[in-house]
């Protein structure tokens, strides 16, 4: 027989047995939106770190006071070039003095005149460099240059920062290995439990003459249609529910790539299940089946 054959029975068995088709998108479908939940938790977390990672990776070149207008040029035109620095942005003595006023408010009137605040270049590090190893290099080559008073930089935080992220991106993929693998044992033995219902089906196909493959072909088209639809159907209700969590923190929705991506994944990893959970199932199920 050809494939078309096996299209149109994997698709003929999803309407003969409606329940227990039911079922097994069900299970692929609840399945999808525990994977799909966890991995928009992840995403969330990972954005988070990043974000606190960004705020981190930052550095400020003091310039040492009395450094002649040709000096602090050259400084800053070096800090651009440099390998790491992704934006650089200098602050004179004036901007300074308005900073530190706008910080502390009333209290800044104890100092008359705040202009001995120091001039300086505020250093944006690239996400690559932004490691307590790599930004502690960048802050003792910088400090030799001339004209540089200070490097300043927190290294605790950053470091605090790298740690954390490590650990979630660890947690993560442990509990992701868990969900997946609680999700293909509940979706092989629901799919499982389907093909026995049509055990008497499969004795008569196996006493005419058809083989174990050629008996298994069209339950494998069939799991992958039932996965088919449960990640259209978790891919909507994960995406829903993310949406609907934005809202409620007031952010805005995320791009039109990242729901593709994610209602695509749902329903490409949705197939995979289905069609593994029908490989397992009907594998060992078909096999076992007495003739006599």
């Amino acid at each position: 027989m050809t494939l078309p054959y096996f299209i149109r029975e994997g698709f003929a068995n999803f309407g003969r047995a409606k329940f227990a088709a039911f079922a097994s998108t069900s299970a692929i479908t609840v399945a999808l939106i525990l994977i799909g939940v966890f991995a928009v938790v992840g995403y969330e977390a990972q954005v988070i770190a990043d974000m606190l990672r960004e705020q981190a990776g930052e550095m400020e070149v003091f310039i040492a006071q009395g450094a002649e207008e040709d000096t602090q040029e050259a400084l800053r035109a070096r800090i651009k070039t440099m390998p790491g620095v992704a934006a650089s942005d200098y602050v004179s003595h004036e901007e300074a003095a308005q900073i530190f006023r706008e910080e502390f408010g009333e209290e800044a009137s104890v100092f008359e005149d705040p202009t001995f605040l120091p001039a300086s270049v505020r250093i944006e590090v690239a996400p690559a460099y932004a490691t307590p190893d790599s930004m502690g290099q960048m802050a003792s080559t910088i400090g030799e240059w001339e004209g540089v008073d200070e490097v300043v930089f927190n290294q605790d935080l950053l470091a605090q920062v790298v740690q954390n992220r490590q650990l979630i991106s660890a947690i993560g993929l442990s509990l992701g290995a868990i969900v997946v693998l609680a999700s293909v044992f509940l979706v092989a033995n629901t799919i499982r439990l389907t093909i026995y219902a049509r055990r008497l089906l499969i004795r008569t196909m196996k006493l005419v003459g058809a083989t174990d493959r050629f008996v298994r072909r069209p339950f494998l088209v069939e799991g992958l249609l039932q996965g088919f639809l449960g990640g259209l159907l978790a891919g909507g209700a994960v995406w829903g529910l993310y949406r609907f969590f934005l809202q409620q923190l007031d952010k805005a929705s995320p791009s039109l790539t990242l729901q593709l991506s994610l209602i695509g994944g749902l329903v490409g990893m949705g197939m995979v299940l289905g069609w593994s959970g029908s490989y397992v199932a009907a594998r060992r199920f078909i096999k076992n089946i007495e003739l006599h």
